[in-house]
């Protein structure tokens, strides 16, 4: 099996005819909900299963847990044997999207305890330019059994948590990029700005110029520079628990305790009017 959380295009290659192995697209498109869907017919890695942000990897929205909250863990667990997935599955995942939903699905079959899940490293972008092959419409498969047993739920961090975990000293990081944490723009979410004392670390980061992750002591060198020598309980957050679980990825393959997922992110704190927000940089 790979050596590392990621898997490379070639060693992908070479396992697609194996049975033990399942591929799932996890492409989305945040403007267009149908847009992922529509892409992964139009041409997706051979056998491929196709994962929905909307419809498989979140929840409907409801009163917390911010624009995407999780899903039951039994439902994922039935999505997954409905994929042809079972216990003892390998599995890799990828998207077009610099990883962000890919590692949203891959974060989450870690929550359920199913570790055996690569991302592709480069997505779908690394795939083609290695020449691989394409496959349009919606292949066959067999369900399979995924039993759930029992969740990760300490991986998890409320917004009623928050507060007090940075009194404590916890690190928040950020993953939105810079004009979304300063509140220079605010694209999606009615207010702008940041949770006060969190650390701004962009999610690109974490990537060189061809959409792959940096070597893991690369990664490492950039985290400790980013978070000041600070590696307390590290947390993270976007704009809605997406986007976070890329640099929880990165963490990972950079060697550093697992850190927890703020689900409901900046969409849900900005829903109470008396929580704090600020504008520009933290002093």
């Amino acid at each position: 099996m790979p050596s590392s959380i990621l898997i490379s295009t070639e060693e992908l290659a070479v396992r697609l005819n194996d049975d033990r192995w399942v591929v799932v697209d996890c492409r989305y498109d945040l403007g267009d909900s149908k847009g992922g869907s529509v892409a992964y017919l139009e041409g997706h890695i051979p056998s491929a299963r196709y994962a929905d942000l909307g419809k498989d990897l979140a929840a409907p929205p409801k009163d917390h847990g911010g624009r995407h909250p999780l899903p039951e863990p039994h439902l994922l667990a039935a999505k997954l044997s409905g994929w042809g997935i079972s216990n003892h599955t390998r599995i890799a995942v990828y998207d077009d999207q610099d990883g962000v939903f890919a590692a949203r699905l891959w974060w989450m079959l870690r929550w359920i305890g199913h570790e055996a899940v690569w991302v592709l490293d480069g997505g779908l972008g690394a795939w083609k330019a290695f020449g691989g092959s394409l496959e349009r419409g919606l292949p066959d498969w067999t369900p399979a059994d995924f039993s759930f047993h029992q969740a990760h739920h300490e991986w998890v961090v409320t917004v009623q948590e928050i507060p007090a975990l940075l009194e404590r000293g916890s690190v928040l990081l950020d993953a939105r990029l810079e004009d979304r944490y300063h509140g220079v723009s605010e694209p999606i979410d009615h207010a702008a700005g940041h949770i006060p004392g969190a650390i701004n670390y962009p999610f690109i980061l974490n990537l060189k110029s061809n959409g792959q992750f940096y070597e893991p002591s690369v990664l490492k060198e950039k985290f400790v520079r980013g978070l000041g020598g600070k590696n307390h309980d590290l947390i993270a957050m976007c704009g809605s628990g997406v986007t976070a679980c890329q640099l929880l990825l990165a963490l990972k393959i950079a060697d550093f305790a697992d850190g927890r997922l703020f689900v409901g992110s900046w969409s849900e704190w900005i829903r109470d009017p008396n929580r704090p927000i600020k504008v520009g940089p933290d002093p």
